[in-house]
């Protein structure tokens, strides 16, 4: 007998081209991974969860004075004993120009969250693709600071008992520290490692640095990180390796958003792509002027699977 020819009928798993199921079809882990245009009410309510949860762990971090003091006393030996140990320096004699660490009090009490919440306002309207991967670069830091809070309480310079550090607060009655004066009943007054003063400030720094285009702003984002150092340091708020500490911090936060979107947030694209645009381009529709796509290619006949029968 001749070959015989039979048609298989395609189902529709088989007729959707391959790219255009890849795309509607993503796992539960693409779809999280990738970029997406930020909803701005939904990030007002995270960004206030999450300070509002992060000042409530930092706070209920067991305040222990003695562990705390304990632990300064020896960071302050190590910092002598490596021959950094200047912070007491640094303090008397800033001190000593009123208007100056008057303005480096009020500086700590408020740019640490001004800039920061400039920068994620910022992010969201000129880089909305890189916007959630440099979020969770400053989340995982912040997080991983609450740890060290609890595992390793820490007093400032301020408070330790042998010293002659200045509280430069209480000295020229601002309120330059939410742990000094009448609001220090209002913050755990031992979570000084790590400094996220510095974490922050960095993380904006570098953000800054890294993605505007004006040279004269990318130097105030590399300034302000080192005056905000200098500013931690004059005010008896922190240590010098509190500031490496908020450092380590950090590059645990860029490690996980590194992780999680597969490069770093600064190499994402800048625009959230549009559906439809990635991997095989989505067919122009007829409303924006475009040509049609040829109908050919869906009336064409499935290609015929040829069988052998008989001898």
């Amino acid at each position: 007998m001749g070959d015989a020819t039979v048609t298989t009928r395609e189902g529709p798993e088989e007729a959707v081209p391959h790219p255009v199921a890849e795309r509607t079809g993503p796992g539960l882990l693409l779809r999280l991974r990738a970029p997406r245009r930020p909803r701005l009410w939904f990030e007002i309510l995270l960004i206030a969860v999450s300070y509002w949860t992060y000042s409530l762990i930092r706070n209920a971090v067991p305040e222990q004075r003695a562990e705390a003091l304990s632990n300064a006393d020896w960071l302050w030996r190590l910092e002598r004993s490596l021959g950094i140990a200047v912070e007491e320096s640094v303090n008397h004699t800033v001190n000593g120009v009123t208007w100056l660490i008057v303005g480096m009090n009020y500086y700590y009490a408020t740019l640490h969250f001004v800039v920061t919440l400039a920068v994620l306002v910022w992010l969201y309207r000129r880089h909305p693709g890189r916007y959630a991967a440099t979020r969770l670069v400053l989340f995982a830091t912040t997080g991983v600071a609450l740890v060290g809070y609890y595992l390793y309480p820490l007093a400032p310079p301020r408070l330790m008992t042998n010293t002659g550090f200045i509280d430069t607060v209480l000295a020229h009655d601002t309120w330059g520290s939410m742990a000094s004066g009448d609001l220090k009943n209002m913050s755990n007054q031992y979570a000084a490692m790590p400094s996220m003063h510095i974490g922050w400030s960095v993380w904006s720094g570098l953000t800054i640095f890294i993605l505007a285009r004006t040279p004269w702003v990318r130097i105030l984002g590399l300034l302000y990180p080192v005056a905000t150092l200098v500013v931690i340091v004059a005010t008896a708020n922190h240590f010098w390796l509190d500031a490496v500490g908020g450092l380590i911090c950090l590059a645990f936060g860029f490690t996980v958003a590194r992780l999680w979107y597969g490069a770093l947030p600064y190499r994402l694209p800048r625009a959230v792509p549009v559906p439809g645009r990635t991997g095989t381009p989505a067919r122009p529709s007829r409303a924006a002027g475009a040509e049609p796509a040829p109908a050919a290619a869906e009336e064409d006949p499935p290609v015929p699977a040829r069988t052998r029968s008989g001898p």
